[in-house]
């Protein structure tokens, strides 16, 4: 049974500069009847969290699940839980979701903007204004070309719905072609190079697994087209850089955009840093003033359901379980 009132924890926590406070007066808007109260310092989470039904956080320590006795759903702030004692929750029968998704338009925003950036040449526009020159320049278009996106979670997912009304014909790749998604095309990352040919983008989505380490290799390179535009807002080590070097240097693609990059950060001598074509951006794609509303979107949405199925399962973004 799911107890009433729900007693929820937000443990404190600092993302991308906002205050937690937000998130706290979010949830306390959308759970209804729910309990919602903030532990700033140890001594408080300590006081509070044996009494807590769900806790909101970037992460719970193992000593911290000691105290936990009365928890029920562990909600993390984070898209990513490979930092969580997963085992440890399980064991405890603790449902565990994340927050995936709180990133998607955000992260395809700046996924579209520094595509049309580079395809509509608007760096030479800006270094012609700084040197006050009014000269015409050709530049190309995405209305009539092919890009190929590569992952199809909330991020991709995104980012292929942005760009289909540019009139683009849009290739998806994903694990499971069959689960298709906001595409023209989907292929496996068995066919990678296969999706990749003769397209005017490739944006990148991905997580970073086994499986699209270094995904876009030397080999990879040589089969885009040389005005191919690179769209990274997915992990640094996803691109081989010194593949992506090599094909900068030698005129291999058009241009690369990248939010991500390996190693991150990126030293200042770094070789990437001095390539006109190559837009980088400081790992702020994720970056939203929305981040903490859509957490609580996330949670209230769980409690409702939770609330209907009288236990924590079926949950938005279920991990654990």
């Amino acid at each position: 049974m799911v107890p009433e009132p729900t007693e929820i924890l937000v443990f404190q926590q600092k993302l991308h500069g906002l205050p937690v406070e937000r998130l706290v007066d979010a949830l306390d808007e959308r759970v209804g009847s729910a309990t919602v109260s903030l532990a700033i310092t140890d001594e408080a989470i300590d006081e509070k969290l044996p009494d807590a039904t769900v806790v909101v956080g970037r992460t719970i320590t193992t000593e911290q699940l000691e105290l936990a006795e009365s928890l029920e759903l562990f909600a993390c702030s984070f898209a990513g839980t490979d930092h969580l004692p997963l085992d440890e929750l399980t064991d405890r029968g603790i449902t565990v979701t994340n927050a995936g998704g709180v990133h998607a338009s955000n992260a395809a925003e700046q996924a579209i903007g520094g595509l049309l950036a580079l395809t509509r040449d608007l760096f030479r526009a800006r270094r012609q204004q700084a040197d006050g020159v009014w000269q015409n320049f050709q530049s190309g278009e995405l209305a009539g070309g092919t890009a190929t996106v590569v992952g199809l979670g909330a991020i991709g997912s995104a980012i292929a719905e942005r760009l289909q009304p540019f009139d683009v014909t849009i290739r998806g790749v994903r694990h499971s072609p069959e689960k298709g998604g906001p595409v023209d095309e989907v292929y496996s990352y068995d066919e990678f190079e296969q999706a990749i040919v003769d397209v005017d983008a490739v944006l990148l989505a991905c997580p970073l697994t086994e499986t699209t380490r270094n995904l876009l290799d030397r080999s990879a390179f040589q089969v885009l087209h040389p005005e191919t535009i690179l769209v990274n807002v997915a992990r640094g080590g996803v691109v081989d850089t010194e593949a992506l070097l090599y094909a900068l240097r030698w005129n291999d693609i058009g241009g690369a955009v990248l939010d991500v990059t390996d190693p991150e950060p990126l030293p200042p001598e770094h070789p990437l840093w001095g390539f006109e074509n190559v837009l980088i951006t400081p790992h702020n794609a994720g970056y939203t003033p929305e981040y903490y509303e859509r957490l609580a979107d996330i949670l209230a949405e769980n409690v409702d359901r939770a609330r209907e199925n009288g236990e924590w399962i079926g949950l938005r973004n279920q991990i654990v379980p």
